[in-house]
């Protein structure tokens, strides 16, 4: 089953919606392909409603709730991936995951919160192009409140991958 077949799946199994990409909300590109990188922009989390989860981690949120906002990030990372390629199935292989989770100074699971994108990506792409180089950080404070915000690296291929 290809890239796009295996989202819809997972989609399926977690009762989640894929959201819209995202448009810039400053002077910035939601996504910029160069070579055979895609690199994105930080993603929020974001609900199917449009609404954004907020709070700390260790404050007002705890691990699971982190989780789920980081698999929301990477349905918006999906989204603009998608937007820009025309397809999942051009991903070749996750480079990279900076994901930064808005924490107190005594929480120390980021890596736990940022699974949350990290397993949803290998369980799209599978468990070796799905899974790249990750750091997972603690933030005093994310824009507009969020509980994480993360970015991406892809190694992309053009025309599309087929299947075999």
């Amino acid at each position: 089953m290809n890239a796009e077949g295996r989202l819809q799946e997972i989609l399926g199994e977690l009762g989640l919606e894929m959201p819209p990409a995202a448009s810039p909300k400053g002077v910035y590109r939601p996504a910029l392909r160069v070579g055979d990188l895609l690199y994105t922009a930080g993603h929020l989390p974001v609900r199917s409603d449009g609404s954004l989860v907020v709070g700390r981690l260790g404050e007002q949120l705890d691990v699971a709730a982190g989780y789920a906002a980081a698999q929301l990030a990477a349905l918006g990372i999906l989204a603009t991936v998608r937007r820009e390629l025309g397809t999942l199935d051009r991903v070749r292989q996750v480079v990279k995951l900076l994901g930064a989770v808005n924490s107190t100074p005594q929480f120390d699971q980021q890596p736990a919160v940022i699974n949350g994108c990290s397993e949803l990506l290998v369980s799209v792409f599978g468990s070796e192009a799905g899974r790249g180089v990750r750091s997972a950080l603690g933030a005093p404070c994310l824009p507009l409140g969020v509980a994480v915000e993360i970015e991406a690296v892809f190694e992309v291929v053009c025309p599309p991958l087929t299947e075999g």
